[in-house]
């Protein structure tokens, strides 16, 4: 019964109460030397989108890689304090976390659009990284879309902690891109409706188990556990 469980970070494990806006808004003004006119678009973009998208909109040609990612790192260290004050871990995280870690033969990580430094940010403010394996997670910086993370978690997995390649894969996620991302890839999908994304617009987007939270520890271990038979 083994498995790879990969989750979203933001809006399926925490809530960041705008601050995820504020890390990108801030590392575009240290590039920029201004801040950017709107607001960044994420919904399950990777920031590497993300953040290519706010240097296009505002007429900006957009610095090499390296350096948007430093000045995101600095940006989200510089707001942990904020995030710890105003964020919070969603209700049942951490019963659900803790459940998956202790399953024999599986991997629970993190698939996410975040860069690892802000993705460990995030998970450490609320004390959720000792609950999940970050270093077989993939990241923001992994590809520029999010199907291409999947293949990434499945190869640090097989490499690091001897998974099979056969090993099921599923995705954990609140936005239809994670939908989207499982459905490219062949993984499965728990959908959860803690974002801004309705049931029915999860559903719409292909995922057959739509869930409101991860309240209910035991419904999510067992939907879980339907995947090791597929």
């Amino acid at each position: 019964m083994e498995l790879i469980v990969l989750w979203d970070i933001d809006h399926t494990l925490i809530d960041n109460s705008g601050v995820s806006k504020e890390i990108y808004a801030g590392a575009f003004a240290a590039l920029a030397g201004a801040g950017p006119t709107g607001p960044a678009r994420t919904e399950g973009r990777t920031d590497r989108l993300i953040m290519r998208d706010m240097f296009q909109r505002d007429g900006l040609s957009e610095p090499d890689w390296e350096t948007v990612e430093a000045a995101l790192a600095r940006a989200g260290k510089e707001r942990l304090h904020d995030l710890r004050k105003r964020g919070t871990a969603l209700p049942g995280v951490r019963d659900v976390l803790k459940a998956a870690s202790a399953q024999d033969g599986w991997v629970s990580s993190v698939l996410t659009g975040n860069i690892a430094a802000n993705a460990h940010v995030k998970v450490s403010a609320f004390g959720l990284d000792p609950l999940l394996d970050l270093a077989v997670g993939a990241f923001g910086a992994d590809a520029l879309q999010r199907p291409g993370l999947v293949a990434v978690a499945r190869e640090r997995a097989q490499r690091l902690r001897g998974v099979r390649d056969d090993v099921p894969v599923v995705l954990v996620g609140d936005t239809p891109r994670d939908v989207e991302a499982a459905l490219a890839t062949g993984s499965g999908i728990i959908a959860v409706a803690s974002g801004v994304h309705s049931p029915e617009e999860l559903a719409a987007a292909g995922a057959s188990v739509v869930l409101p939270n991860l309240t209910d520890t035991a419904h999510v271990l067992g939907t879980l556990e339907s995947f090791t038979a597929h």
